[in-house]
């Protein structure tokens, strides 16, 4: 069997089947290699598409940091606003802040059309701030995502910490391991073919049609998409390259409703706007609180980090100091240096899909299908991305760059704070 690592989303799976390790040879029109989100939006858009498709997994679908996320689902981008427009001038970051909205859409029209068993959909997410600025927060507010002072705040959560804050309705969160396992049932309805346990450790680009090796199969494809994330292993070094692994860090908590009800009145997902931010939700209908934040550049003792966890739940809750936590887990996403999504093509018909650590769900949805759209011939929307490119993300000097510069945020993020609680 092909385990998922010890989790609240693996102990509550909504549909247990396993999947064949993939033996013998196989011809298809595609090979996906990923059963992440990035590589199951893909493959599940080429086999609407009318493509042969197989997904060829190393694990289990949804293994890695698809399956182990907080399960928000909003749009945006990790670089920001306006990091984006300097780059690429306003009329292309919009247009890039359009598919990441359309993404957000992508996923809820996915959960719904398809009636995904477990995946817990809850709609609405709160952006709160821990320091006294709100000008910013007011100009963004809008009829969909309207500003909420002190007051506002406090008929939502039971803290003295946040200061303001945007509501998002358009936002919500899930239960991203059934989602991703909802998926994989439909593009095999439609006929495309899911082989877990079956790491590719060989490649051959230049024959036609290309080959992909596994210790017990073959794969011939016309088109190869690699969307392998913080789980990219030595299959291509151009990717393994251009990103950097980083862990993350969740907590689940024991089910305690009466006790979380005194601090959390609102179903939403919670994040603050620090640097360096948590986030937050209530699940099984308020019993139970889902906690995660912390990022670090190599693994981490668990222990230690639900330590620094708790400490900062109970800073914002210290009512909720009694709660105790059940489990906690890590999974590793990938970081672009440039802090944007890495779709493109690699060499003729060998496609990318992965860098999608910080930005939330509907990237992962919005990225498979604009590169579905292009392998089909349908849009050329993936030319959108092409300036964020794999550049190099610096090796063991990035890697060491992106602890320091989280340390550093998490810094900034007191100093704001302590001003605030001075005046």
């Amino acid at each position: 069997m092909h385990r998922y690592p010890d989790t609240w989303y693996s102990r509550t799976l909504a549909d247990t089947r396993e999947r064949p390790v993939l033996s013998g040879s196989l011809r298809v029109d595609c090979a996906v290699v990923g059963g992440g989100f990035a590589g199951l939006f893909t493959a599940l858009q080429l086999a609407r598409g009318g493509m042969r498709v197989a997904v060829l997994e190393a694990q289990a679908v949804g293994f890695g940091a698809s399956g182990r996320n907080g399960g928000f689902v909003s749009d945006g981008f990790a670089s920001g606003e306006a990091m984006i427009r300097a780059r690429v001038g306003a009329a292309h970051a919009q247009a890039l802040q359009d598919l990441s909205a359309e993404g957000v859409e992508i996923m809820r029209s996915a959960i719904n059309d398809l009636q995904i068993a477990g995946a817990m959909p809850v709609d609405g997410l709160l952006r709160l701030r821990r320091f006294d600025r709100a000008e910013d927060l007011k100009a963004a507010a809008t009829p969909d995502m309207p500003y909420l002072d002190r007051a506002a705040i406090r008929q939502r959560v039971a803290s003295d910490r946040y200061l303001h804050g945007l509501e998002e309705s358009t936002a919500f969160h899930i239960h991203p391991l059934n989602v991703a396992r909802g998926l994989a049932a439909e593009i095999e309805r439609l006929g495309g073919l899911i082989f877990e346990g079956s790491a590719v450790t060989g490649a051959d680009y230049s024959a036609s049609p290309k080959v992909l090796t596994m210790a017990r199969g073959r794969v011939e494809a016309d088109q190869i998409v690699l969307a392998t994330g913080g789980y990219s292993g030595p299959l291509e070094p151009r990717l393994r390259r251009a990103m950097l692994p980083i862990a993350t860090y969740v907590m689940m908590s024991e089910a305690a409703p009466e006790l979380l009800a005194t601090a959390i009145q609102t179903p939403m997902g919670i994040g603050d706007d620090r640097r360096a931010s948590d986030y937050y939700r209530l699940v099984e209908g308020g019993a139970r609180l889902l906690w995660g934040g912390r990022i670090t550049t190599r693994a981490a003792n668990p222990e230690g980090i639900t330590r620094e966890l708790r400490a900062e739940m109970i800073g914002a809750y210290p009512q909720l100091a009694p709660l105790k936590t059940e489990l906690a887990w890590s999974g590793l996403m990938a970081y672009a240096r440039h802090r944007m999504p890495q779709i493109g093509e690699l060499s003729p018909g060998v496609w990318h899909c992965l860098g999608f650590g910080g930005h939330g769900l509907n990237t992962t949805a919005i990225a498979g299908t604009v590169l579905a759209e292009k392998l089909l011939g349908k849009t050329d929307r993936i030319a959108l991305f092409a300036p964020y490119g794999l550049d190099w993300a610096g090796g063991p000097f990035g890697l060491a760059a992106a602890q320091g510069t989280y340390w550093a945020l998490r810094v900034q993020d007191w100093w704001r704070e302590r001003k605030s609680s001075n005046r």
